[in-house]
């Protein structure tokens, strides 16, 4: 049962077995909504990602990035002695979050069914590439393989052009986010029944999750959906429009928008053409309309459009480098850009937590990823543990 507090989940404590991103991502989140997590990594060499670049002062910013807030202790699952440790932990665990591929637990005695019966109340939160069910689910994965598999690559990038992947990671994120989701329904119902479940999160099933328009046009039309560089299947216009100096994008998602538009650009007569005047008409139309628009977009900078545009309350916005996102001041505004530390107290800007909660502290400042294995003889003790050496 989770003691009050100022953030909604003090007080849930999560042993964290997870490395990489989907899982790692999805216990920052937890952390940042004030649970406790506990990182259980390899000796040795902990997370895979404290090898990933970029390096600061021989520590990976990628790791630090999204670890913020953990306990780091360093145990070996197939060894006596670190076993009872990690069964110990177990015992005071409200949730388990790991990410092997299906059956690697179970292999280590820890199958959901085993760790049921002796913690009941234990909620068991498993993140894999394609299920713990399935023809596929002993299948390897990473973001790139799910991206291709689940068909968003097939949707992305230009008409014509090789597959692309989207920029980020959309694989893990999705499926830490989505993992995220599972473990707060979980303790929702643990609530209810006084019992833990079983979480099992597909990145391949989120891909599919997160398709949205592409899989009711393909159920509608019969044709897989292609490639449209920005714009939208079937809201026009609705994508990036190169000015004199600047590419910008404009969504004009009905018609009234669109007539504000066509009345701000000071070209109102295309509201009124046969070919613009509905969004089907401009949907099918799109190509004409594009290279009507762009044309006069081309004939001053990309400031000049914005401040109309926005003065006509159409939504339109720059194309941003990371740099200029950043630089917004509404990331400021919403304490989306916060400063962490590495291990070594050298301080690095992480992105914030984007879930804002009334009366819930927000601040500008978080706790730094631990060192591998940093918390040992601090958890032991606690555990009431004798103390050991560190891995």
């Amino acid at each position: 049962m989770a003691t009050p507090g100022t953030r909604p989940l003090e007080g849930i404590l999560v042993v964290d077995l997870t490395r990489v991103l989907a899982g790692p991502y999805a216990t920052m989140l937890l952390a940042d909504l004030g649970a406790r997590v506990i990182k259980v990594e390899a000796p040795g060499t902990g997370d895979d990602a404290r090898a990933f670049p970029p390096f600061v002062d021989g520590e990976s910013a990628y790791f630090a990035s999204i670890n913020r807030g953990k306990e780091s202790i360093a145990l070996d699952l197939k060894a006596a002695a670190d076993r009872a440790v990690f069964e110990a932990l177990l015992a005071r665990a409200d949730v388990l979050a790991e990410n092997f591929r299906p059956g690697a637990l179970a292999r280590l005695g820890y199958g959901f069914d085993a760790l049921h019966a002796r913690f009941p109340r234990l909620i068991v939160a498993s993140t894999s590439g394609f299920g713990q069910t399935g023809p596929e689910a002993a299948r390897p994965a990473y973001d790139v393989i799910v991206q291709a598999m689940g068909g968003i690559m097939s949707v992305t990038g230009h008409p014509g052009q090789p597959p692309v992947r989207v920029g980020t990671s959309l694989g893990d994120i999705t499926a830490g986010l989505f993992t995220v989701v599972g473990i707060e329904a979980a303790l929702l119902l643990r609530e209810r029944t006084g019992r833990g479940t079983h979480v099992d999160v597909a990145m391949f099933d989120c891909q599919l999750a997160i398709l949205e328009n592409a899989i009711a046009r393909l159920q509608v039309t019969g044709a897989d959906p292609a490639p449209l560089g920005s714009r939208h299947p079937s809201i026009t216009p609705f994508q990036a429009f190169m000015t004199a100096d600047a590419p910008i994008v404009v969504a004009a998602g009905n018609d009234a928008l669109f007539r504000a538009m066509a009345e701000a650009l000071g070209v109102a007569e295309l509201a009124d053409d046969p070919r613009f005047a509905t969004n089907a008409a401009r949907t099918a139309n799109q190509a004409a309309l594009e290279a009507l628009l762009e044309a006069r977009f081309k004939t001053a900078p990309a400031v000049h459009w914005l401040d109309l545009l926005g003065r006509a309350g159409v939504p339109a916005g720059p194309v941003n480098r990371i740099s200029e996102a950043l630089a917004m001041e509404q990331v400021a505004a919403r304490t989306m850009l916060v400063e962490t530390a590495l291990a070594s107290g050298r301080p690095l800007k992480v992105a914030g937590n984007p879930v804002k909660l009334a009366g819930v502290p927000d601040p500008a400042t978080r706790p730094p990823a631990p060192a591998l294995d940093a918390d040992r003889a601090r958890l032991l003790a606690e555990l009431g543990l004798a103390a050991s050496p560190s891995r």
